[in-house]
């Protein structure tokens, strides 16, 4: 799958970013609290590089000697650079993707052959444990531990304080050892510094790493919890994909690097941790005691209101003697989330299409917070298809739980078009028919337009074509131009404005 070089440290990404005049550094003077957002923004709606802000400034006005990188995945070229190929080699990585969902058996040598570069990602996934590691380098433990040392943002001014939003949070469950690597989550969840030793981990019930919280506060017993800050992009983006749950981030982040990622012991918890990550805190969790994280600008483009959440006691920082710190921010599309998104609408779609094989295409708009709408364009065969559509898609991946409208369009029409989509809800969906309400369904507690937090109505659009049943009209047809005076009229207009009529 992999077309580019490997990148096994952030560093070695940017590196190549810079060698493709893809990274601005910024020598000037710049406060995280709200300026770094404000300049990050401002270059990710150009389409702009990665930025490296050499002289950040803390609140007290003195400047870090951590330099901060943002703006790392804010095109869509660099999120598929980041995980090994060009923007081609997408529709690949997302068979893959399929496949490790829903497995075939191959059918006979020549078969399993040609699934050969799939295997050896697989195989290459089995990590390396021990030895030296450029994130260990310099260790500060328990009155050492300072996190005024780490230039974290306050990225709104509504925001409570500084948030850590590039954290890679490495947990493992109750029951198993440190070296039991494939049983790790590593997931992203935002972090509240509030102290210079404690954070707030602000983890949903449904993710994985409060999943393994939840087994150890059973016994009484604090999480170990590694946040790893500067992770490779292979590992940040594996961390952020929607994998099946048999699938480790940190196994995977080696199939996409077709090598295999070496991990070293944590320094104060029973943790592996990126031997080749910038920065790594390490703690542990309270089974019992909570704080209130937040409020914090969110994707929705509000603010979310403070709610409680578990505490970290930071009892290492290890990090490389010049240590780099990643961040970005969330907001109101665009934003770095909103671009991966775009990337990650394509690698699922071979999933999808493997569940539910009728459809063609699929679109979430980022202006809708990436999975809020969705349009889909199927292959209408039978009356009532489009309904079976979109109670599939809600139910196939925990991502769709929260998609609140579908709207489903015919295979003639591109569902990343708003004109046809338009033109599709104006000529073939009549709302006292074609509209499907759904009440009392799951949603993201965040959709503060929900009758209550985390609960929640569906809207599904049949703009489609009525066939059989579906209706008692006969239905008009379509009109398009004959592809021979289409090509006449290609030809004639170039020969007559062969600069395209400027």
């Amino acid at each position: 799958m992999r077309t580019l070089p490997p990148f096994p440290s952030l560093r070695v990404f940017l590196d190549w970013c810079a060698a493709r005049d893809q990274v601005q550094r910024i020598p000037a003077r710049v406060e995280v609290r709200h300026r770094m957002t404000a300049v990050h923004r401002a270059v990710l709606e150009r389409g702009g590089p990665v930025l490296r802000f050499d002289r950040p400034v803390l609140d007290g006005g003195a400047e870090a000697e951590v330099p901060v990188i943002a703006n790392l995945f804010g095109t869509p070229g660099r999120v598929a650079a980041g995980l090994g190929v060009a923007p081609e080699g997408l529709d690949d990585l997302g068979a893959f993707l399929a496949a490790l969902r829903a497995p075939a058996p191959p059918e006979g040598l020549r078969d399993a052959l040609s699934r050969w570069p799939m295997l050896k990602a697989a195989l290459a996934t089995r990590p390396k444990l021990g030895g030296s590691a450029p994130v260990q380098e310099q260790v500060s433990e328990g009155a050492e531990v300072d996190l005024a040392m780490l230039p974290v943002q306050t990225h709104w001014p509504g925001d409570a304080g500084p948030l850590i939003t590039w954290p890679v949070v490495v947990t493992r469950p109750h029951g198993s050892t440190r070296a039991d690597v494939s049983r790790y989550n590593a997931g992203v969840y935002r972090a509240q510094v509030i102290g210079r030793d404690r954070v707030i981990l602000r983890w949903l019930p449904h993710r994985g790493g409060a999943a393994h919280h939840q087994g150890w506060a059973r016994h009484g017993e604090p999480t170990p919890v590694a946040i790893v800050l500067g992770a490779d992009p292979a590992l940040l983006l594996s961390a952020a994909l929607p994998l099946p749950e048999t699938v480790s981030e940190m196994s995977f982040a080696g199939a996409l690097n077709n090598s295999r990622p070496r991990l070293v012991a944590a320094k104060t918890v029973d943790l592996m941790v990126p031997a080749k990550a910038e920065i790594v805190l390490e703690g542990l969790v309270s089974p019992s005691e909570l704080a209130p994280e937040g409020p914090f600008g969110d994707h929705t483009g509000y603010y979310n209101r403070a709610e409680p959440f578990p505490v970290m006691q930071v009892t290492a920082i290890t990090r490389r003697r010049d240590p780099l710190y990643l961040s970005t921010y969330t907001g109101r599309p665009p934003d770095e989330p909103a671009i991966i998104g775009e990337v990650f609408n394509r690698l699922a779609l071979p999933t999808i299409r493997a569940q539910i094989p009728e459809i063609r295409d699929l679109w979430l708009p980022p202006a809708a917070c990436s999975y809020r709408i969705a349009v889909v364009s199927i292959d209408k065969r039978y009356p009532g298809q489009a309904r079976r559509v979109m109670m599939a898609l809600w139910g196939m991946l925990p991502q769709f739980s929260y998609t609140k409208m579908i709207v489903v369009v015919d295979a003639d029409l591109d569902p990343s078009d708003w004109n046809d989509i338009a033109w599709a809800l104006a000529t073939r969906m009549d709302p006292s028919r074609d509209v499907m309400l759904l009440e009392n369904t799951p949603m993201d507690y965040l959709d503060f337009a929900s009758p209550q937090a985390g609960l929640a109505g569906k809207m599904g659009i049949d703009a489609t074509v009525k066939i059989g049943t579906e209706t008692s009209r006969d239905w008009g047809e379509v009109m398009r131009t004959a592809p021979e005076d289409a090509a006449f009229a290609s030809d004639l207009l170039a020969r007559l404005m062969p600069e395209g009529g400027r």
